[in-house]
């Protein structure tokens, strides 16, 4: 469990937005590179501390786990009627 307030509003942003573009039909192969990038990001700014930054990794991991395994989170696909 996240405990630094700084790193749960940057896991709050991370996961809002993969959820977003999961939810846009993103595939998880993307949903894993964006995540990646996000955290690749904070190793190489500094903005928190590195344990936190392997901790938030590790609860995006969970999470990205989460969104393919839970029906309600699957992608919404619409259906056109004639």
């Amino acid at each position: 469990m996240i405990q630094d307030t700084q790193t749960i509003r940057y896991y709050q942003k991370l996961t809002d937005s993969l959820t977003e573009m999961w939810h846009r039909g993103y595939r998880l192969d993307d949903l894993r590179l964006y995540a990646e990038g996000y955290i690749t990001a904070f190793r190489h700014t500094g903005a928190i501390e590195i344990p936190q930054v392997n901790h938030l990794e590790e609860e995006v991991n969970l999470f990205l786990f989460e969104i393919i395994n839970i029906p309600n989170l699957a992608p919404q696909t619409q259906t056109q009627t004639y």
